[in-house]
């Protein structure tokens, strides 16, 4: 099983390398190119044929909830882009709340302060790290395939021995993600202001 897993995987990963800042347009671009440019770029990540990358809607309520600056005259810059391809990936696995925290002293910081290190480089330095999250990413799935492959031995039904096997697969893989994503919404909990909210919640997920 380890192998065909890895190739799905192997594929995944094909499809889903960061928009290279790059290629970006260095023009301001309207919604519609926008909306455009992110469909040609992240289409191939669409679960289903239907699903849009992104969308009027989505565009105006990250800008409304200020997860993204409001655009100038109906533009979006360069910089736009880029947080929104960053939002795109982080949706997966955490709540428009956490990222908009998460984004917030950085967008506050680089968007457009010329005192600041760019947003474009700090997207390329993060960006460039990817392909060796890859390859840990790789042998953490070999490595639970392997263990997901060696479960149930003793189920005869080689049809239902599969069924288990693929079930032990996919536990392990979501006590993975679980674990990753827990880990973030605790450091994501560290970066927001001390409020009384605040102070009750992490008390009580001390017990």
């Amino acid at each position: 099983m380890d192998e065909e897993i890895i190739e799905k995987l192997e594929m995944i990963i094909k499809n889903l390398s960061l928009i290279d800042a790059d290629e970006i347009p260095n023009i301001d671009l309207y919604m519609d190119q926008v909306i455009t440019f992110m469909e040609r770029h992240l289409g191939k990540l669409r679960r289903n044929p239907e699903d849009k990358v992104l969308t009027k809607t989505m565009i105006n309520n990250y800008a409304k909830t200020h997860l993204i600056p409001s655009p100038e005259k109906k533009k979006y810059t360069k910089n736009h882009v880029l947080l929104l391809s960053l939002i795109y990936y982080l949706k997966k696995v955490l709540s428009i709340n956490d990222i908009s925290t998460m984004l917030q002293e950085i967008t506050e910081k680089h968007f457009e302060n010329p005192r600041t290190e760019n947003l474009e480089d700090l997207y390329k330095e993060v960006a460039g790290m990817a392909p060796d999250v890859s390859d840990l990413v790789k042998g953490d799935v070999r490595q639970e395939a392997l263990w997901a492959d060696q479960a149930f031995s003793d189920v005869k039904d080689e049809k239902e021995q599969e069924e288990l096997k693929r079930f032990a697969f996919l536990c392990l893989l979501g006590f993975d993600i679980f674990l990753k994503r827990t880990l973030m919404e605790r450091l994501i909990d560290e970066m927001m202001p001390e409020t009384e909210e605040k102070k009750t919640k992490n008390k009580d997920t001390m017990y």
